[in-house]
């Protein structure tokens, strides 16, 4: 039996303008400060990112730790920033995308996130798909509430 790919999206909308939000996901240092299992990025660009800047992701995740190889795959300022990342048992690939809000100086923020598992990683798929919607909109209400402090 198939089971499909791990994928949830969410969009908050933020009370600060879409350039703020895209220059604290575009800032790969500050990814700590609003996704919890995150525990760096090491980002050779030092902030010049552009399509193809390699990435490695450093997560703990319960007693766990691990690291992913990564690339940005997508970065339009202002509007759409992506990254892929791989490592064993997964294929990730993270989505975000602003667009002005309803009311001036706001943002529609939606956040999307595909996982494709392999190997080993199927057997995790279950666990995945239950924990992804609740890690995600944790991670959005971080980052919401850190662009609207300013």
């Amino acid at each position: 039996m198939m089971c499909a790919m791990p994928s949830f999206a969410h969009t908050v909308h933020v009370a600060a303008s879409p350039e703020a939000v895209y220059a604290i996901i575009d800032d790969t240092d500050r990814t700590p400060e609003w996704l919890r299992r995150c525990t760096k990025i090491d980002n050779p660009a030092n902030g010049h990112n552009t399509v193809g800047t390699p990435l490695t992701y450093h997560y703990k995740d319960g007693r766990r730790t691990g690291q992913m190889d990564g690339r940005i795959i997508t970065h339009e300022p202002g509007r759409r920033f992506a990254m892929n990342f791989v490592d064993a048992m997964t294929d990730v690939t993270v989505n975000f995308e602003t667009a002005p809000g309803a009311d001036a100086g706001s943002t529609s923020l939606t956040h999307s996130i595909d996982i494709k598992t392999k190997g080993f990683g199927k057997l995790f798929t279950p666990i995945i798909k239950k924990t992804l919607p609740t890690q995600t909109t944790d991670a959005m209400e971080q980052l919401k509430a850190l662009a609207e402090r300013g």
